[in-house]
């Protein structure tokens, strides 16, 4: 049973010239650092699978288990696993209401803009899955957003209604097949042909372009039923928050909802916290089990109240006393996401993989989190020094040249640099 955060990748959310208009620059900024904290929590799940190919199995990597190791492990996984694609789900669905705002600004139609849109997110998605990273999420949302398109008038209250069931719904499907696991006295075994599949599939990382390209592929069919049966509900729910909110012009005033923002984190630091303990205890200790079908059903309900948690925090901190180390260090990232995420995979593909280093299964747990880390620190210096020169992340503006069909600018206006968070 692979863990279903194998996919924790984010697609370039947020127009910056339509919130631009939308809001003021701190507003704008805030907003980004959100992006720019998620982005970091992505790339804490998605470098655990690229460094090993026994991760989600339910088996430790030979070589690379101890108490340290053990500890990483269950740290990332009750704090960062399932949380943060929730996070940039809620900015997809924000974000387009924006877009659509932008378009009857500029007299444009909105659907063949949004569909060029989610087309050139489903290539990226796949040529980053075949490549790079089979855990990608950009082609579920690409098609999610056909779904997003259809219910582009639905009031807000009905767009939340939806969103609560279809967490609700799914939640009580993964009770009832952990019941039927229960009853029929199964689970709790993981056969011999995982560690083998592992095995094989880091033999095969190590080799050449075409070895790793063949390993992508193979898990492909994996990935897939993850993202239907599991992500794509969650995310569908979190495109209909950010739908709702977006209609509400929720983060345009953030001290109008100060109150609201305390309570999210009351919530999420006490119940969503609890659930994502039960999520790793079941995770790491009881895999193929009826408990950790519980677990992951009871998470559907809980992951969101985490990541609302970490997004009030964020978004209080980015207007309190700490705002401007807040937002210097995490909105020119967030502006960026679309390259700095893939720049993420290809950096841990030429380490992890036979593209470079190769090597996976060779770094334990708290090696790799320190590569994250560190990795990110320098994605959020270059992404700071990049925006002082360009308008847009390089994958930022061929996204939006296609999404509109015209050259974007690629210095600032009138040959500024772009004001300073």
């Amino acid at each position: 049973m692979r863990a279903r955060s194998r996919t924790e990748s984010p697609p370039h959310l947020l127009p910056t010239a339509a919130e631009r208009r939308q809001s003021g620059g701190a507003r704008l900024a805030q907003v980004d650092a959100l992006r720019g904290f998620a982005l970091f929590g992505i790339l804490m799940v998605n470098i655990t699978y690229m460094a090993s190919a026994y991760h989600g199995t339910g088996l430790e990597d030979p070589g690379l288990g101890g108490p340290l190791s053990e500890a990483v492990r269950r740290l990332v996984a009750v704090l960062f696993e399932a949380k943060f694609f929730l996070l940039f789900s809620f900015l997809f669905g924000y974000s387009f209401t924006l877009q659509i705002d932008s378009a009857e600004r500029r007299g444009a139609q909105f659907a063949p803009r949004f569909l060029r849109r989610l087309t050139g997110l489903f290539v990226i998605g796949a040529v980053h899955a075949v490549v790079l990273f089979p855990g990608d999420i950009l082609t579920l949302y690409a098609v999610l957003g056909l779904i997003l398109l259809a219910l582009r008038r639905i009031q807000p209250r009905t767009a939340v209604r939806i969103a609560v069931a279809l967490l609700a719904v799914t939640a009580v499907g993964y009770a009832l097949l952990a019941l039927a696991v229960g009853h029929a006295g199964g689970g709790g075994t993981i056969p011999q042909s995982t560690a083998s599949a592992a095995a094989q599939a880091t033999e095969a990382l190590r080799g050449g372009p075409a070895s790793v390209m063949g390993a992508h592929l193979q898990e492909l069919p994996d990935v897939a039923f993850l993202l239907t049966f599991f992500q794509a509900p969650s995310a569908l729910a979190a495109f209909l928050l950010g739908l709702a909110a977006g209609r509400r012009r929720a983060l345009a005033d953030i001290d109008r909802h100060l109150k609201l923002l305390r309570r999210l984190q009351w919530a999420g630091f006490t119940v969503g916290l609890l659930g994502g303990i039960v999520y790793a205890d079941a995770s790491l200790n009881h895999p193929e089990t009826a408990y950790q079908l519980f677990a992951m059903g009871l998470d559907v309900i809980t992951a969101p109240l985490l990541a609302a948690a970490y997004a009030a925090t964020v978004l209080r901190l980015a207007r309190g006393r700490y705002r401007r180390a807040v937002v210097t260090t995490l909105a020119p990232a967030g502006r960026m996401s679309l390259t700095n995420y893939l720049g993420q995979s290809l950096v841990c593909a030429l380490l992890f993989t036979g593209f470079g280093a190769a090597l996976v299964g060779r770094i334990a747990p708290v090696g790799v989190a320190a590569i994250a880390l560190t990795l990110f620190a320098a994605q959020a210096v270059a992404s700071r020094w990049w925006l002082r020169h360009r308008t847009y992340g390089p994958l930022e503006w061929l996204l939006r040249a296609w999404t509109t069909l015209s050259i974007p600018p690629w210095h600032p206006q009138g040959g500024t640099r772009p004001p300073r968070p």
